[in-house]
């Protein structure tokens, strides 16, 4: 059984890995590039206005296009290059644990069965209403931020040759590092399948993926995510939606909890050396997700059963006539 598992876990992780490396590979590499070129600088030259809205001075565009453009590692770079007071880095905080690292995430969600233009409205608008929400109701946070640690600063690549090079590298390595998480998690998970813990395991999650309007079969998309992250629980989540039967309505609704609150551990850490509370931070994630999630799922059952009744009104309609 053992032997048995393994292969089909790791076939499923290998596929898996090929899937997404053709989208993670490409898209790293364009917006490496693109750093190098006039486009990211046009683009924060024309956020720059907009920031003041949202309690936010020009230079912090900067870490915003970054993280949304790139990950949060590059936006929290980015953060760390500039003189920031509490709030404002509070802010971009939040504002980039909602949306960050779009265009990536945006495409595995498609890959899944969720809209794009979906998973990125819903992204972009928490983290513009929430920047706006914390900008009016926190008058405190004036103070120059103090940052507790540096990332290594890397040497600028000389020329074209090198700035292609080096865009290979770490588009090659995001797809390794992809495989080195997703394939021996999905033979973990083929194990867990096949000793039967995952029907257990969805048993113990079913109360609170029904609270939130979801079938119980939704779990090891949940969990994925959660622990995870989107990009690289995305293996996760599409085997689970082809082997659990998951629904698209389930799908989309797990997808609009994860992209509010997902990698919930990593992306609550990362945030640390920047001197900001974090509790709040993941507070504010899990209950925007949770009040979130809980409205669409009533208003998507609501518009089900008022179509259900609609359709059986009909029929008895048509029978009588």
């Amino acid at each position: 059984m053992w032997i048995s598992s393994i292969k089909n876990g790791g076939l499923t992780g290998l596929k898996t890995t090929w899937s997404l490396g053709k989208v993670i590979f490409p898209i790293t590499l364009i917006v490496f590039v693109l750093q190098y070129t006039p486009v990211l600088p046009w683009v924060m030259e024309k956020i720059s206005p907009f920031m003041k809205m949202i309690g936010l001075s020009g230079d912090a565009a900067i870490p915003l296009v970054l993280g949304n453009f790139l990950n949060l590692y590059a936006g929290i770079a980015g953060i760390l290059s500039l003189d920031l007071t509490v709030k404002e880095v509070f802010i971009i905080a939040v504002m980039l644990s909602f949306s960050h690292n779009l265009l990536i995430e945006s495409t595995v969600a498609a890959k899944v069965g969720v809209k794009i233009w979906l998973i990125v409205t819903v992204r972009v608008g928490l983290a513009l209403i929430s920047a706006l929400i914390i900008n009016l109701m926190w008058s405190g946070g004036s103070e120059t931020a103090k940052y507790g640690m540096m990332p290594p600063q890397q040497a600028e690549p000389e020329g074209w040759g090198q700035i292609l090079l080096l865009g290979l590298e770490k588009a090659g390595y995001g797809v390794l590092q992809l495989a080195l998480i997703v394939i021996p998690l999905m033979i973990i998970i083929q194990i867990m399948k096949d000793l039967g813990w995952m029907e257990v395991f969805s048993r113990w999650l079913a109360p609170a993926t029904r609270a939130l309007g979801m079938n119980a079969n939704t779990s090891t998309t949940m969990v994925a995510g959660l622990v995870i992250g989107l990009a690289y629980g995305a293996g996760v989540m599409i085997q689970a939606v082809k082997e659990d039967g998951v629904s698209k309505k389930d799908v989309t609704i797990a997808f609009i909890f994860l992209v509010s609150c997902h990698a919930v551990v990593e992306d609550t850490l990362i945030f640390i050396p920047l001197g900001i509370p974090v509790l709040p931070l993941l507070i504010i994630r899990l209950v925007t997700a949770i009040v979130l999630t809980m409205i669409v799922a009533y208003i998507w059952n609501r518009t089900d059963a008022k179509k259900e009744r609609k359709k059986h009104y009909e029929q008895n309609y048509n029978s009588i006539i």
